[in-house]
C-alpha cells in the first residue's frame, strides 16, 4: 500500500511541474535570415559580432524570465558568470550587452517588428510573425 501511494504521489509530482519547452532564436518572418549557426549565436549574444548572416546589423534581445536558461543551454554558464563577462567588456569599451526586456509579449513585438532584432522565446511561444533560426535543447 505504502509503494502504491508512493507512486500515485511521484506521478502526481510529475504532472504538476511544468514541462521545459526547447528554446527558440528568432527574427522577424521574412528579414531574409533562414538560420543561425550555433556558432554564430553565441557571437551574436556574447557582443564578439553584430552581424547576421545576411549582412544586416544584429540587435540581440535578452528577456528576463528565460535569460538563465538561455545562456546555460548557449554557453553553458550561469548569469553571475554571464554578467562578469559583460562586466569586463562594458568597463573596457570593448561591447554592450544585449538590450533587455521585461517579458515574452515584449520580445515576440520587438522582433516581428525589427529585422535587426534576435531573441529568444520558448519555443512554445513562437508565433506565425517570427521564424526560428535555431533551436537549444536543454
Amino acid at each position: 500500500m505504502i509503494r502504491v501511494r508512493a507512486c500515485l504521489l511521484i506521478a502526481l509530482l510529475t504532472l504538476a511541474l511544468p514541462a521545459m519547452a526547447d528554446i527558440a532564436i528568432v527574427v522577424k518572418a521574412g528579414s531574409g535570415v533562414g538560420q543561425l549557426t550555433r556558432s554564430d549565436a553565441i557571437n551574436i549574444f556574447m557582443g564578439r559580432y553584430r552581424m547576421l548572416p545576411n549582412g544586416n546589423p544584429a540587435l540581440p534581445l535578452d528577456v528576463a524570465p528565460l535569460k538563465a536558461r538561455f545562456y546555460r543551454a548557449l554557453v553553458n554558464k550561469n548569469l553571475a558568470e554571464i554578467n562578469a563577462y559583460w562586466a569586463r567588456l562594458v568597463f573596457s569599451g570593448e561591447a554592450s550587452p544585449p538590450q533587455q526586456v521585461a517579458t515574452a509579449a515584449e520580445m515576440r513585438q520587438l522582433v516581428a517588428h525589427n529585422p535587426s532584432a534576435v531573441g529568444y522565446l520558448d519555443s512554445r511561444e513562437v508565433g506565425d510573425d517570427l521564424h526560428v533560426v535555431l533551436i537549444l535543447n536543454e
